[in-house]
């Protein structure tokens, strides 16, 4: 005679362990903290731009330039004077002969096949003459930056 014994196994599933659960959430909190770009610089210029009805939307900001042409703000008027200036990212310079380097910088950062998609857009005070934004568009020309925006507001409806 043999007898057989069975052991009772129970069927609770083990107890899934949550001890390295918030060092995943830190590990993600200081991922989402490195590579999250916040605003590229300080606009020193007083920048108004005209307001407009048919307006569209930029999509891709990676791919796009911003060129500010205005007036400097009052607390850098000692430092730049009160005639139109023009700001490449951060810096502020006197004349568009920088404008060259300013997209060749950009365009480092972009894959080459997406070299063609770049666009400038120029952020231009409502009071500034034509003069200085001509010698900017003919600097973009020769630098064979072709795609260009003009920043503006939107109009109100009851306005037009």
């Amino acid at each position: 005679m043999s007898s057989h014994f069975k052991k009772k196994r129970g069927n609770a599933q083990p107890t899934i362990s949550t001890a390295s659960l918030p060092d995943i959430v830190f590990m993600l909190l200081f991922f989402f903290m490195v590579v999250t770009v916040l605003r590229q610089g300080e606009i020193k210029l007083k920048v108004v731009t005209p307001d407009a009805t048919q307006l569209t939307k930029l999509e891709e900001k990676s791919l796009v330039n911003y060129i500010y042409i205005g007036r400097a703000l009052k607390k850098y008027e000692k430092v730049y004077g009160t005639k139109p200036r023009i700001q490449l990212g951060e810096q502020i310079v006197d004349s568009p002969a920088n404008i060259p380097l300013f997209l060749e910088q950009h365009k480092v950062k972009v894959p080459e096949s997406r070299h063609s998609m770049i666009t400038t857009s120029l952020r231009i005070d409502g009071n500034v003459t034509m003069g200085i934004v001509q010698d900017v568009k003919v600097m973009l020309r020769k630098s064979n930056q072709l795609r260009l925006n003009y920043s503006a507001g939107k109009r109100q409806e009851d306005a037009i």
